[in-house]
């Protein structure tokens, strides 16, 4: 879209919005349209989007654009909008991890990415809590200012409900070599579709570790209730 399409666009529902008002916002880095080669921008829906959720915030809840700079910069990083004077959070389904798609929605979000401490306020964990379970490779940071995902979250969120019960991070370890053993096994299995040159054959393989994945989480809980119960 070109900015005064843009324009046409917003002003059903921001009567005052000018071109002006548009190249300010994207001046300050609230938007950024691409452009063509001979200079004229060119806006996705996306950018669009992102045009009404500032000039919302701007109305309705008169933030100064260094929070809603905040806010967008989140919202990027996949943190949901927050409410009404709030800040954005993560997705709640990963937060609670209680449901039987919970962990394939953690593992379908490789955009989500969070601070350390976005990750301790997610995972309702304390700093030495954290650092206990980088030491024994349960949560592994990636580079970046905001190096946590959304199976970070999950990790930490229920090894700090496991911690109720007395079981700390230490005790956790023998998860880890279990989980790797079985990676190893997974990889194993899908390396020949990796190494094809076939048409879709990158496709079969991601779906054949999902597949895999799911399996391996219902064999592993089955597997602990079956053994608890003969106790």
């Amino acid at each position: 879209m070109s900015i005064g399409e843009v324009l046409e666009a917003l002003r059903a529902d921001f009567p005052d919005v000018s071109i002006s008002k548009i190249r300010f916002l994207e001046a300050e880095g609230l938007v950024e349209p691409e452009r063509t080669p001979s200079g004229y921008r060119k806006f996705a829906h996306a950018d669009v989007e992102r045009l009404r959720y500032v000039l919302r915030c701007q109305r309705e809840q008169y933030l100064p654009l260094k929070v809603i700079r905040e806010h967008l910069d989140a919202m990027d990083r996949g943190l949901e909008p927050p409410g009404a004077g709030g800040t954005p959070q993560v997705p709640p389904i990963v937060v609670r991890g209680d449901g039987p798609d919970a962990a394939a929605f953690a593992g379908d979000q490789p955009d989500l990415r969070l601070t350390r401490a976005e990750l301790l306020h997610a995972a309702d964990i304390d700093e030495e809590v954290l650092a206990s379970l980088e030491t024994f490779g349960l949560v592994r940071p990636r580079p970046g200012s905001a190096p946590y995902d959304a199976d970070a979250v999950l990790i930490a969120r229920t090894a700090g409900e496991l911690a109720a019960y007395g079981v700390e991070p230490r005790h956790l370890r023998a998860f880890r070599t279990a989980a790797d053993r079985e990676i190893g096994l997974v990889e194993q299995v899908v390396a020949p579709l990796r190494r094809s040159r076939d048409a879709g054959a990158h496709g079969r393989a991601e779906e054949a570790i999902a597949q895999m994945a799911a399996l391996s989480v219902r064999l592993h809980a089955a597997l602990i209730r079956a053994g608890l119960r003969g106790r």
